[in-house]
């Protein structure tokens, strides 16, 4: 479907949020979450123990989307959630140690790829798309924001304007939540103030840090539909990276069927290999002080650095056709050779689990399963930025920037929004 019933360029529009009534809920701590890909068995039991009205109850439904869809209803009708009165955009702070993050959320249009107005540098699987599909269908409603970058800085409007609203207005909301962080939100009713975001914002890139899938969905929703309507557009949270520079780290793998001394005499065939000692923490010093592509190995045994690949078995790993910038990644290089070719693992969902920053927890993973962790640093901004604009993807769960945004603490609904 080309791109007939939207506003060309990058378009936050003001929607009319629904939030928590906090005089009907515990806490926003209590019934706020991590997004939902972030959420695992054990925390999602957690969560539903504790709160019976958890965001959780919606973004992760335990029997079908009809319920999600059901109780959402339920809880506008009680007063549980409520809707703004008027269309407003949202600054948007998180406060974690000396870290602050400020952004905007509205509703951003939605553009097909290939449009250079919001980039992709992740590529997207079916499944995850089929399920967000099912949920916003059900509901009719975008859950949680996606997380989008762009680069205003010096002389940028929306900027000022975001900085001014956070330091001289008293927030709508204002919560701390078990992460240690603390959560504020003020609205931008006046629309001369949401007319000059918009004409700052004209014109510009976004890059998706955080949910590829999710926007995959809102692109898969959109086409459904032959005319224009609220699912034009999805529920975002747009960050300036150059007034506030995003966290990036790293995301973790555990292959639970490869023993970690087989692995290592395995990766000896392309990788210089050094034990580094029993001792966690002294390995990721070593790992970090590393600036060219290196990996920890850890599970039942002391850890071992894997530094050094082999440049011919590299350059016959990669995909024809990709940038030098491309093979130059460390996530490349475990896929493509370490865990493909060396290891002659299948990288899938179900041979190679996800660890989201915790290397502690990724290698108590392998030591659980009797396999094996790999730790790894985080990618550098500038060449995920890189590989985006050239139009490429960095391999899958490459990437994990942060502070990423609480959900539950504002929704869009399409009757609403």
């Amino acid at each position: 479907m080309p791109d007939v019933t939207i506003d060309p360029g990058l378009t936050l529009r003001p929607f009319r949020a629904v939030r928590y009534d906090t005089a009907r809920v515990n806490s926003l701590a209590a019934v706020t979450s991590p997004p939902y890909d972030l959420i695992d068995e054990e925390s999602l039991a957690r969560f539903m123990a504790e709160e019976p009205h958890n965001v959780v109850r919606l973004i992760l439904p335990q029997a079908d989307y009809r319920d999600a869809a059901k109780t959402l209803r339920s809880w506008l009708a009680s007063g549980i959630l409520t809707v703004d009165g008027e269309p407003a955009l949202y600054v948007y702070e998180e406060l974690s140690g000396a870290v602050v993050q400020r952004g905007l959320i509205g509703a951003v249009a939605v553009h097909e790829d290939g449009s250079g107005v919001i980039l992709p540098h992740e590529h997207v699987y079916p499944g995850p798309v089929r399920d967000r599909l099912a949920l916003m269908t059900a509901t009719e409603a975008n859950l949680e924001p996606i997380f989008l970058l762009y680069e205003g800085g010096a002389g940028s409007e929306a900027a000022r304007i975001v900085d001014e609203v956070a330091s001289s207005l008293p927030p709508v909301l204002e919560a701390s939540t078990g992460d240690d962080v603390r959560h504020r939100l003020w609205a931008i009713r006046d629309p001369a103030e949401q007319a000059k975001i918009a004409e700052d914002l004209r014109g510009r890139q976004a890059l998706i840090a955080d949910g590829h899938h999710r926007y995959a969905t809102y692109q898969a929703l959109r086409r459904r539909h032959d005319g224009p309507g609220p699912w034009d557009y999805g529920l975002a949270l747009l960050v300036d990276s150059v007034e506030y520079p995003p966290r990036l780290g790293a995301i973790h793998r555990v292959l639970p069927g490869l023993p970690l001394p087989e692995a290592v005499r395995r990766a000896k065939a392309a990788f210089r290999a050094e034990p580094v000692g029993p001792d966690l923490a002294a390995g990721l010093e070593r790992l970090a002080a590393h600036e060219d592509t290196a990996f920890l190995l850890g599970g039942d045994g002391e850890f071992v650095l894997l530094t050094d690949p082999d440049p011919a078995q590299v350059e016959r790993s990669m995909p024809e056709g990709s940038s030098d910038r491309w093979r130059r990644l460390d996530t490349a290089v475990l896929h493509r050779l370490l865990i493909s070719r060396v290891w002659g693992v299948e990288d899938d969902e179900r041979n190679v689990r996800i660890v989201h920053h915790d290397a502690a927890r990724a290698v108590a993973k392998a030591r659980r399963d009797g396999g094996t962790a790999v730790i790894l640093n985080p990618l550098k901004v500038p060449d995920v930025l890189a590989v985006a604009a050239n139009g490429e993807k960095v391999p899958r769960k490459s990437t994990s920037f942060g502070p990423k945004p609480r959900t539950g603490l504002v929704m869009r609904t399409f009757a609403a929004g």
